[in-house]
């Protein structure tokens, strides 16, 4: 099954504070993919989101940064997906991934939350089978330091590696877009030889 992509909403928190924050990578996702195809993000009250529209081939794709913070994402997907009469499958949701090294970027299609709340929150709106991008943050060793962690800027080394993995991930979303998430997988996932 080869699924194409007519949604991507980035997970992230509102406010200036947290812009560059480890958990706000699904926000950058959705910020370079409108800056690549010149696309403009407004909020829209209907949904609690930031929104906009870009052309990818031939094909119209529809941006989402929720507004309502992050462990109350999925009522502003929610929300986009029944009001356009979008199908949950063709939805991508762009998030940080604490348990891949910075500098992994990987696709997958459904799955639980792993701990994200608001991957959580989303499948509790929208079910589990939309797809995943997740950015790899790494991991800060404890479980109880994770909250502090995600909420804080990277060091600039990390910061410049997860720049990288964004570039990275948004050079796939026309092969997502266009010839589905199969193929996507296999260009995203496969390094050349060194």
């Amino acid at each position: 099954m080869s699924t194409h992509v007519s949604i991507v909403a980035g997970l992230g928190n509102p406010e200036e504070r947290y812009a560059r924050t480890l958990h706000n990578a699904g926000f950058w996702i959705v910020d370079e993919i409108a800056r690549r195809w010149n696309g403009q993000l407004k909020y829209e009250k209907r949904f609690d989101a930031d929104v906009g529209k870009v052309t990818i081939g031939a094909n119209e794709v529809w941006l989402l940064k929720p507004q309502s913070y992050m462990n109350l994402s999925g009522g502003p997907v929610r929300a986009m997906l029944d009001y356009y009469r979008l199908p949950v499958e063709q939805l991508l949701i762009a998030h940080d991934e604490i348990d891949l090294p910075p500098g992994t970027v990987r696709l997958k299609r459904s799955g639980g939350h792993g701990g994200h709340n608001g991957l959580r929150d989303v499948i509790r709106h929208c079910g589990k089978e939309f797809m995943r991008l997740r950015i790899g943050v790494g991991h800060p060793g404890q479980k109880d330091q994770v909250t502090g962690y995600v909420l804080k800027r990277a060091a600039s080394d990390v910061d410049a590696i997860l720049q990288r993995s964004v570039d990275e991930a948004v050079d796939t979303i026309p092969v997502l877009v266009e010839r589905g998430l199969d193929e996507a997988m296999k260009t995203l996932h496969t390094k050349p030889d060194q």
